[in-house]
């Protein structure tokens, strides 16, 4: 559903979904995955849920947008999480305009198809290193997709390195 917002928003027109992402649709946890033959990841049900509770298309059908990350990977977020990403990053200044490129130029949106699977676009998958193994991380608000053989490594190199945990105690 499209609503006119006034001055300052993309176009005048802004996305609105149903409800916002909320503290009880969490991604959290580290999951193995395989890209079949086409490209397609089968999400975790947990996951879907989550992204139908935030916002459903104007099909009915759950949909998230899809981009790439200056770290290599790519990350899957809810609609609403997105649209608010989205107005931060076209308010940045013109000197970071290729992380803006990098981010919104990268991005698609997405639905799932009757068995929970998502398309990932080659092109998408040649950027990030997807092959076949991949692995989901839950941050929070957002999901983001490695290539599996890049998380080990880049797991391995910050443990090895000691992380450092920003005032934080478990």
């Amino acid at each position: 559903m499209w609503d006119f917002v006034g001055p300052g928003a993309l176009f005048g027109m802004e996305r609105r979904g149903k409800a916002a992402f909320s503290g009880t649709n969490v991604f959290q946890g580290t999951t193995l995955h395989t890209l079949d033959a086409k490209g397609r990841l089968a999400v975790p049900a947990r996951h879907r849920e989550a992204f139908a509770a935030d916002a459903a298309a104007e099909d009915g059908s759950a949909g998230l947008v899809l981009t790439r990350h200056p770290d290599g990977c790519l990350v899957l977020y809810p609609l609403s999480v997105w649209e608010e990403r989205r107005r931060r990053l076209m308010r940045l200044p013109h000197s970071a305009r290729a992380l803006v490129r990098l981010v919104l130029g990268g991005a698609v949106e997405l639905r799932f198809d009757a068995a929970g699977r998502i398309l990932i676009p080659s092109d998408l998958r040649t950027l990030a290193g997807l092959e076949r193994d991949c692995v989901l991380v839950g941050l929070g608000e957002h999901l983001e997709l490695w290539s599996e053989p890049v998380w080990r490594k880049n797991e391995a190199e910050a443990l090895a390195a000691g992380i450092d945990s920003a005032d934080f105690t478990f």
